[in-house]
């Protein structure tokens, strides 16, 4: 009997630890399942937040993209009210006349061969006898608008002559001829103008006209210097410049593979080669001959350069360091006086 009594107590003991065994599971399953609810519910906001931000992003983006297309086009209506006010600042400077802050702008286009204008050049001996230099070059002034957006104007670089002369493109064999600047800014067109017919096509952008002559440049394999007279509608000399591997000689104008260019000093070639691509060349060359007299390879990187001319002995290369929204340029200067 006692015995029995015993057994019926150990059986009562264990069935109250398992039982308290399983009280304790059940309340770790809920306290997870708890968890496990507020994960679910935690996942779900954050992934609510997450679309209200994605959705808010885009929003911005799209507006970010209206605000810079109203920017661009606000810029697009600046340019063009630039231009507008340019027009019309010079259609003023035609209407009254040569103020006296252009008069050094008219002797150096028209050098027309008067009493009057002798006494002009007295006023400026010292820059017609290389004793000063350009201190700065400002922004570009807008003469008249004229043919295709590619090509030159030039004027012939002799004491003696006011004409200008106008390559249209980049390849053609006609140069149109206008008696004064004057006559090229109020021509409609090619009205005022003579046609000059070459008797081959010049090629890029960087021709000059000196004492009668066109100087232009003709390219198939190599670059040839060609020597046009005008008076008697000829070519008097032609000579293939003696370098290989020409690179366009600057870096913003491609069309431009060399430049010749005219001072007090005769004729220049500014030009650029593959062995020194990153730099500008220069080349002295007799006006009457094509000979080249001299060669430099110059400091001056051919990176971001628009044009370059030579004035007393010394070259001037422009540089456009303009970034988007602004204006700027820069010049690098190298004298070759001997």
């Amino acid at each position: 009997m006692r015995g029995l009594v015993v057994l019926v107590t150990l059986t009562c003991f264990a069935t109250a630890q398992h039982q308290a065994l399983i009280d304790y599971l059940e309340r770790r399953l809920l306290a997870i399942e708890d968890r496990i609810s507020l994960w679910h519910e935690q996942t779900t906001r954050y992934a609510s937040e997450l679309r209200e931000l994605k959705q808010q992003m885009v929003s911005q983006l799209e507006n970010l993209d209206k605000e810079k297309e109203a920017l661009r086009t606000n810029l697009d209506g600046v340019g063009t009210r630039v231009d507008r006010v340019e027009r019309e600042l010079d259609y003023l400077e035609t209407q009254n006349g040569a103020q006296p802050c252009v008069d050094v702008d008219d002797k150096l286009i028209e050098q027309q061969v008067t009493l009057v204008q002798e006494k002009q050049k007295a006023k400026y001996s010292k820059l017609s006898d290389c004793s000063d230099m350009i201190s700065s070059i400002k922004a570009m002034k807008i003469l008249k608008r004229f043919g295709g957006p590619k090509g030159m104007w030039t004027k012939d670089m002799s004491k003696t002559s006011g004409k200008v002369y106008i390559f249209n493109g980049t390849d053609e064999d006609s140069v149109y001829e206008f008696a004064t600047v004057q006559d090229f800014a109020r021509s409609l067109g090619m009205s005022l103008s003579k046609s000059l017919k070459l008797p081959s096509s010049w090629k890029g952008t960087g021709h000059a006209v000196y004492n009668n002559h066109v100087y232009y440049l003709n390219q198939v394999q190599d670059i040839t210097v060609v020597k046009y007279d005008m008076r008697s509608s000829s070519i008097t000399d032609s000579a293939v410049f003696p370098v290989q591997d020409h690179v366009p000689v600057y870096g913003l104008t491609p069309e431009t593979v060399m430049d010749l260019a005219v001072d007090e000093e005769g004729l220049w070639a500014i030009y650029a080669t593959r062995q020194n691509e990153r730099h500008i060349s220069l080349a002295k060359l007799d006006a009457n001959s094509l000979d080249i007299e001299q060669m430099w390879d110059t400091s001056c990187p051919r990176e971001n350069a628009e044009a370059a001319f030579v004035i007393c002995g010394t070259l001037y290369v422009v540089y456009n360091t303009a970034q988007p929204g602004a204006l700027g340029s820069s010049v690098c200067l190298m004298s070759m006086i001997w």
